[in-house]
């Protein structure tokens, strides 16, 4: 029985939501967005159990090679596509496409000597201001696109959604307005939705969808979609239990007292593991499938609770942080970030584990 923290992932929960994907956008394919380790949940696991997807998405040209020498042949998209001749290099001898955002990338892919040529989408950006070209360019864009030698084809065009997940928010609405009037007439496939788009814009959707956070069983606004499943379940154990007297400080600073002689426990999980140390008191843990609070402050290897609705608990007592009955989001919320941070924020001595029944 492990006294460490770990993560288990439901390889059914990701299947199932990549099954909510396509129930939202029944006519579009699904590239399975699992960068930064599948946001933390693994990413040659959660490539296993969405292969279903059509294709892949990833930042960096380093995930894709990843996944390439892990034997997955599945097309790849590299988001932010390649900055130097190194990385087109290495995209060419993998064959993963690259996204084309930046003049400095025409000016490379027209120099580079690849072994082969590559596959580019061009991104347009409509009101992100983070990557991309001027929609007003995009026939101009294309026509040079197509003229380099580099170049085998113009996979598509896309776009990203900076405020889609406020439904009250009509920015999604005047970027797709934008991207549709950039596009109009091209015969190449389209790509806009992320996660919220898939589930709260379906205007959005077009030839491709990129799925991220919803694959995991998080919602991309502010509470939980209920046909949603929880990938991941972080968990740990209880490794002491104890009475603490009326008035005495629990955790360090002091900043929270025992209001009466109570039990309270400590969990083998904290801030060097990927718990915030900024969780505040009263933040829910899973105890014996109830809900009790976390008291005092998370410290790198423990935090601790209050045990008075639990008082039969023992040491090696599991503790659910969040997923299985917890949702994400709560834990999220009470530490004022969302869940891309808690699930990207698992650090490396956390087990791994991968859910046998779901």
């Amino acid at each position: 029985m492990p006294f460490s923290p770990w993560i288990e992932i439901d390889r059914k929960a990701l299947q199932h939501n990549l099954d909510v994907v396509r129930k939202h956008a029944p006519h579009s394919r699904v590239m399975a967005v699992i960068k930064a380790d599948a946001y933390g949940h693994g990413v040659l696991p959660v490539a296993a159990a969405v292969a279903g997807a059509d294709a892949f998405a990833v930042a960096r040209i380093e995930e894709a090679t990843r996944l390439r020498e892990a034997g997955i042949d599945k097309k790849i998209l590299v988001l932010s596509g390649a900055h130097d001749e190194q990385e087109l290099l290495q995209a060419s001898r993998l064959g993963v496409e690259l996204v084309v955002h930046h003049a400095a990338q025409f000016a490379l892919l027209a120099e580079a000597a690849m072994p082969r040529p590559v596959v580019v989408w061009l991104k347009l950006d409509t009101g992100m201001n983070r990557l991309g070209f001027p929609p007003q360019q995009t026939q101009q864009l294309l026509s040079r696109l197509q003229d380099l030698s580099g170049i085998a084809r113009v996979a598509g065009v896309l776009t990203h959604l900076a405020n889609a997940d406020d439904l009250g928010d009509d920015f999604t609405s005047v970027q797709l307005q934008r991207f549709s009037g950039a596009v109009a007439g091209l015969d190449l496939p389209l790509s806009m939705a992320n996660s919220a788009g898939i589930l709260g814009w379906p205007s959005s959707h077009a030839d491709w969808v990129r799925p991220g956070i919803m694959l995991y069983g998080a919602s991309p606004f502010s509470s939980p979609v209920e046909e949603l499943r929880p990938a991941m379940t972080f968990a740990s154990r209880l490794i002491s239990v104890k009475m603490v007297q009326a008035g005495e400080p629990v955790g360090y600073g002091g900043n929270w007292q025992a209001p009466e002689s109570m039990p309270v426990g400590v969990v083998a999980a904290g801030y060097g593991d990927g718990y915030p140390r900024e969780m505040p008191a009263g933040t829910p843990v899973l105890l014996n499938n109830q809900k009790i609070p976390v008291v005092g402050r998370v410290s790198m290897d423990m935090l601790m609770v209050d045990l008075r609705q639990q008082p039969q608990a023992l040491v090696g007592d599991e503790v659910v942080l969040w997923g299985r009955g917890l949702p994400v989001e709560t834990i999220a919320a009470a530490a004022e970030t969302i869940p891309y941070t808690l699930f990207c924020g698992i650090t490396s001595r956390v087990q791994r584990r991968e859910r046998e029944e779901s």
